[in-house]
């Protein structure tokens, strides 16, 4: 398994204006990461996603960074007001941002849920055919391209495994698969190793991410800590240092056969740096209790 980064670990030094468009880039490499991931990009005021790519992809040529992945967000149930074919259209944009990166992964949403006030049946097994529509067609563009898609459990509505998994096989385009996200199981109270063995098998990319957790029934502890679906409270954490089962996630992972990237993903309220510095040393020692050196 190789060690990556996502773009998003370093947002809130992008953000601050303490790291420019391209700073992460360096900083990972110079941190001892194998590869990048990004999350979206920030390009310069009048430049395009689409003419920034090449930039990027440059940047990371020279420092010696791959990029596995372009992450975007994406809504196939409300997104682009509402019109499925134009969502899809927009996604199939950003394909040929993530050709341009050279990425040869490109991770969207699904679908947040349906509308305040929609009429009619609001499950998900009302909304999988449209999700699965939009996901497919947005597959078949990118597969003409060499890229691989994939749906992240992200977002409640389509967060637990179960329903990731529904998704997956109602698309059913073996170039369409799942990005394991380890933490964010628990946004849906879900146990994050039995969740990681019913998707393994689908897996075509991982975000390492943990999170802080607390009940509930306790008292809300205030900035920094959002709900669950459930109600718990979750804060983004070191990896390492919260709830989530790294080493045995990457052991279930590793004995579906799983080969491929993992991405750390930083989203708590410690330094950026320090956060990312400390998670990626437990990640290694991870990594290396279950499959050897990292």
């Amino acid at each position: 398994m190789k060690i990556g980064v996502s773009s998003y670990s370093f947002s809130q030094l992008v953000e601050s204006g303490a790291m420019g468009p391209l700073g992460a880039i360096s900083m990972a490499k110079e941190m001892g990461f194998e590869v990048i991931e990004f999350a979206g990009l920030t390009p310069p005021e009048g430049m395009s996603a689409l003419d920034f790519a090449p930039v990027v992809r440059e940047a990371c040529a020279t420092a010696g960074l791959p990029i596995v992945n372009y992450t975007i967000p994406a809504d196939l149930l409300c997104g682009s007001d509402g019109k499925l074919d134009a969502e899809i259209r927009r996604l199939c944009d950003e394909g040929r941002v993530a050709e341009a990166l050279g990425a040869p992964g490109m991770r969207h949403d699904a679908g947040w849920g349906f509308p305040q006030g929609h009429p009619g049946p609001k499950s998900f097994e009302a909304a999988l055919p449209r999700m699965a529509e939009g996901c497919r067609a947005v597959t078949e563009f990118a597969a003409a391209r060499g890229i691989r898609t994939m749906v992240e459990n992200h977002g409640y509505f389509c967060q637990d495994s179960e329903r990731v998994e529904k998704l997956i096989e109602a698309v059913g385009h073996p170039n369409f698969g799942a990005l394991i996200d380890l933490g964010n199981f628990m946004c849906a109270d879900e146990d994050p190793a039995l969740a990681v063995g019913r998707l393994a098998p689908y897996a075509f990319h991982v975000h390492v991410k943990d999170f802080h957790w607390k009940s509930g029934s306790a008292p809300d502890p205030g900035e920094g800590w959002f709900p669950t679906r459930a109600g718990n409270r979750l804060r983004g954490a070191i990896v390492g240092h919260g709830e989530v089962p790294v080493a045995q996630c990457l052991r279930v992972l590793k004995e579906a056969g799983f080969d491929g990237v993992l991405s750390l993903e930083f989203e708590g309220i410690e330094d950026p740096v320090k956060g990312i510095t400390i998670g990626l040393a437990n990640l290694r020692r991870a990594v290396e209790e279950v499959c050897g050196a990292a």
